[in-house]
């Protein structure tokens, strides 16, 4: 390595922080360059209102579940029978992606998921809810993950051009986790006074939103030449692609620690919000709505930014945020100054998933990118259920606040090694972004170079 990337680590200055910050006038506005494609703008359309309804059914299924049983552990329990299976199935189930209709299996998966919620509000409204029922559903709900999650990331490839996928990534997230903002907050009133029941049967509705407007669009189609792999080599074969590149097997490295600490806080907000603060569930949506409002922050940002360029310092300051921000939060008592925290704890949260997510898209093809989408959705959503079971059953032995404790230092040590590594990532990333066309100020310069070179 060249003495010029040995110091570049932690030495950003200005011009390291004007690859982070939108430096464009144009950065309000380019926010939302994306939706000037009908195929993103119907998905976008749709997903505004099916995901507030997500996120008013998840409050709901956590709260019903800590009252029903009173346990951290069982809560724990319900989120990592929800995700766990994203864990072992997701970077086999991309390969369905690569293979076949990205739009059926999104469309088949949604109405699945809206017939869920259904059965949960009848179970609800018959009283016939017990914690056996919700753990199993909870399984369930992960099972239909594990083909929805790694097709839907994939998808945004075909709803925009390649020079827009990082602003498609970014702009979904504000949407995403805008409705993280909103729907907690509605869920905690709803439930306070309709019952959770109700929270069910307005998610189950939502959904007809995004299957109506999924129907509607007509994605690019891929140019995928056929492929002679076997099976296991299919199946591997993200695996093998991350492992051969520097950026992507160190942004999946660092997601994972971060997945495994950090990520998990959120699951355990109402035994947070109960147990160590003495709150009601109208707080614990606050707390959610503020990690929300964070998030959404943060998707704001990553959509106004123009190109993927100086994602990596962006990784490595939002996952410092995340663990300096976790680390705070497990030594308050006040409610409101818990509320401030979760701000810049969502936001360093998306920030860090965002950003990988787009780093990895990026870099990947059209032929591979379900598959490594698979793996980035296995590490996001599969490996925090064991970071929640495990923190679960140690906060019964030490204390949640001491697992958050250590959690939020261990995520702090993490951006820091990133931090060091990142030089020698930024330079295998760029070469491969500006062949892609990513960059496209360094695609233009390679294009010239090549010109004068054959002149």
């Amino acid at each position: 390595m060249s003495k010029k990337y040995l110091n570049e680590p932690f030495k950003w200055g200005i011009r390291g922080l004007r690859e982070i910050l939108p430096d464009n006038f144009s950065a309000i506005t380019g926010i939302f360059h994306s939706l000037r494609h009908r195929n993103f703008a119907l998905y976008y359309a749709g997903q505004c209102v099916s995901l507030i309804g997500s996120w008013i059914q998840q409050i709901a299924m956590g709260w019903l579940i800590f009252e029903l049983s009173g346990s951290v552990l069982t809560l724990s329990l319900s989120v990592f029978l929800s995700q766990i299976p994203t864990l072992f199935l997701t970077s086999f189930t991309g390969l369905l992606s690569d293979k076949f209709s990205r739009k059926k299996i999104l469309i088949t998966t949604q109405c699945l998921f809206m017939a869920q919620s259904f059965l949960l509000a009848f179970l609800g409204f018959t009283g016939l809810a017990n914690i056996p029922l919700l753990l199993t559903l909870s399984f369930t709900f992960g099972l239909i993950v594990c083909f929805e999650a790694p097709t839907r990331q994939s998808f945004y490839a075909q709803l925009v051009p390649n020079e827009d996928l990082s602003n498609a990534i970014a702009l979904n997230s504000t949407i995403i986790n805008g409705s993280r903002f909103i729907g907690p907050a509605i869920g905690g009133v709803l439930i306070a006074h309709i019952g959770a029941s109700w929270c069910f049967l307005i998610n189950a509705v939502s959904f007809i939103a995004t299957i109506f407007a999924l129907i509607l669009i007509k994605p690019r189609r891929l140019m995928i030449p056929p492929s002679n792999d076997g099976i296991l080599k299919s199946l591997f074969g993200g695996w093998a692609y991350i492992a051969k590149s520097l950026p992507m097997r160190s942004t999946i490295c660092l997601l994972a620690v971060a997945s495994f600490t950090a990520v998990p806080f959120p699951m355990l907000m109402p035994a947070f919000s109960k147990g160590v603060l003495g709150g009601d569930s109208k707080l614990l949506g606050n707390l959610v709505s503020c990690v929300g409002l964070g998030a959404l922050a943060a998707a704001l940002f990553l959509a106004a930014r123009k190109s993927a360029k100086g994602l990596g310092k962006v990784i490595t300051a939002s996952c410092m945020l995340m663990g300096v921000s976790l680390t705070l939060l497990s030594l308050v008592k006040s409610s409101v100054l818990a509320c401030v925290l979760c701000v810049p704890f969502g936001f360093g949260m998306i920030a860090v998933a965002a950003s990988s997510n787009t780093v990895l898209q990026t870099l990947s093809d059209d032929t591979i990118r379900g598959r490594v989408m698979g793996i980035f959705t296995m590490c996001f959503f599969g490996i925090p259920p064991i970071g929640s079971l495990v923190q679960g059953w140690l906060a019964n032995t030490v204390g949640l606040q001491n697992v958050s404790l250590v959690s939020g230092i261990v995520c702090i040590i993490a951006a820091l090694i990133f931090e060091f590594l990142r030089p020698s990532i930024r330079k295998d990333a760029r070469h491969t972004h500006a062949h892609k066309g990513v960059l496209p100020e360094i695609a233009k310069a390679l294009r010239d170079a090549v010109k004068m070179k054959n002149h």
